[in-house]
């Protein structure tokens, strides 16, 4: 038993070695595994380092890129940049890149192959749309029963306006003995004109610029029609000369006679909004600010804005401002109408819902430049013009802060394309006025200078729904907040 124990014991101190060099074995080979652990780990993260670096140089590489492009003088250069792209309007939010003034506009390139399409866009939302011509007694309510040319709109009748169906009837100016009168003659002219560019000047502050680059067959196709009041006429005569007492170039003088409204600047705003009212036989028109020289060919303008992207209705987007309440802060301080009145105005639309402009709605801008307006005749694009007149008769004649707001209240119904502002610039070339507009009410900043013996600075005849009683309390309406984007703005 002895020899037993002993050999048990001898047996175990012998395996003890065995069992110790196989634990120093396996520590020697897990020490030398972890230096390459360590160094695969360290590998593999900086390798995430320097990809993430070198992806993070390429994206600023590709931004640096992009800006240098878009603000390149080089005509190649300034090609490059998509400036309609989401990365460039990111660009200019963020302040990187600014548009360029003025840019190449894609226009075909030879007017005498554009093709004219056959049908009419189809109507959509509206089928058929006729206009009020008088008022009734509900909407004079027994006062200022004298003709108005917007007519005596209600605010239940403004509301009701907004709601599409498929026939529908609306104020849209012209009201009987309203004023704006054509004569017989120009009447049975422009029945013929079924494209039509058209221009205006009021109370002389223009004289007529005749466009250039005008293709022999724009020539016969487009009437060229400027319309222009009494005084304008004459100021005209005296200074450029007149054919036939009708024409200047190019252009057909159309008189209106009884201009609407006290204000010249809401006057011009029955030519450039009312285009259909003026022409109804027109199929497609291009409206151009009096004070611009066209020198791009009408048909492939129409090409371009319109017929390209299959659109009904183009206008630029603003230089400086996307939000309404920035641009009418603007007005204020340019003095372009009355502050407490344009304050007003801002706060009934602020009641009725609209926010500010932000990236999330599904328009490029809530203002635009309206000195270019490019259209089709459409039952929609009519009733949207008719709309946006009745916001300027009831309200300010400073029709792109009324512009965006039509635009909410038909709630995506009413489709357009609004192009970048510097193609916009690319269109005309800009003359001065022949002298500057001055009125009275523009210089007003409070309500209380409307009283009194200076009540005689109230319109008589446009801006109504500034002084009717609103059917809501504005009082404690709060304008959104502005700040200023652009000195120039």
């Amino acid at each position: 038993m002895d020899n037993d124990v002993h050999r048990s014991v001898s047996l175990r101190a012998s395996r003890r070695p065995d069992r110790s060099v196989d634990h120093f074995q396996i520590k020697d080979k897990l020490s030398s595994d972890y230096p390459i652990k360590i160094i695969w780990k360290r590998g593999f993260i900086r390798l995430l380092l320097v990809g993430g670096i070198l992806w993070m140089l390429l994206i600023l590489a590709v931004l640096l890129f992009h800006i240098w492009t878009c603000q390149s003088s080089l005509v190649f250069l300034s090609a490059i940049c998509n400036k309609d792209s989401t990365v460039f309007q990111m660009l200019h939010t963020m302040g990187l890149v600014t548009p360029p003034h003025r840019c190449s506009i894609p226009l075909a390139s030879d007017p005498e192959k554009v093709v004219i399409p056959e049908k009419r866009s189809p109507s959509k939302f509206v089928q058929s749309l006729s206009y009020f011509e008088e008022d009734d007694d509900a909407s004079t309510n027994g006062s200022q029963s004298f003709p108005l040319f917007g007519g005596h709109q209600s605010w239940e009748q403004r509301d009701d306006s907004f709601k599409l169906k498929s026939s529908m009837k609306v104020h849209c100016g012209f009201m009987r003995n309203g004023g704006a009168e054509m004569s017989p003659k120009d009447k049975e002219y422009v029945k013929k004109c079924k494209f039509v560019v058209a221009s205006g000047i009021f109370d002389g502050y223009d004289t007529p610029h005749q466009p250039s680059n005008v293709s022999p067959r724009s020539k016969k196709l487009f009437c060229f029609l400027m319309v222009v009041d009494e005084i304008s006429l004459d100021f005209i005569k005296s200074n450029v000369s007149v054919r036939d007492d009708e024409w200047v170039g190019i252009w057909r003088l159309i008189v209106l006679k009884n201009p609407p409204y006290d204000e010249p600047r809401r006057n011009g705003k029955v030519p450039k909004i009312l285009t259909h009212r003026l022409f109804p036989q027109a199929l497609y028109s291009i409206w151009i600010d009096g004070k611009m020289e066209l020198i791009v060919d009408p048909l492939l303008m129409l090409e371009r804005y319109l017929w390209r992207g299959k659109h009904t209705f183009a206008i630029a987007q603003h230089k400086h401002h996307k939000n309404i309440y920035e641009e009418a802060d603007s007005n204020k301080r340019r003095k372009r109408y009355a502050r407490p009145l344009i304050d007003h105005h801002m706060k009934i639309y602020r009641y009725e819902g609209l926010e500010p402009w932000t990236p999330l709605k599904q328009t490029r801008s809530d203002v635009p430049e309206g000195a270019i307006i490019i259209r089709e005749h459409t039952p929609l694009n009519n009733l949207f013009s008719c709309l946006w007149f009745n916001e300027v008769n009831l309200f300010t004649p400073r029709d792109q802060l009324s512009f965006g707001f039509v635009v909410y209240r038909l709630k995506g119904s009413f489709k357009f394309f609004m192009f970048p502002n510097c193609e916009y610039n690319s269109i005309f070339i800009l003359h001065p006025h022949t002298r500057e507009h001055s009125s009275k009410i523009e210089w007003v900043k409070s309500l209380n200078e409307f009283k009194g013996n200076n009540s005689g600075l109230k319109e008589s005849r446009g801006g109504l729904g500034l002084w009717s009683p609103y059917p809501a309390d504005l009082n404690s309406v709060v304008l959104p907040p502005v700040a200023r984007t652009s000195k120039a703005g």
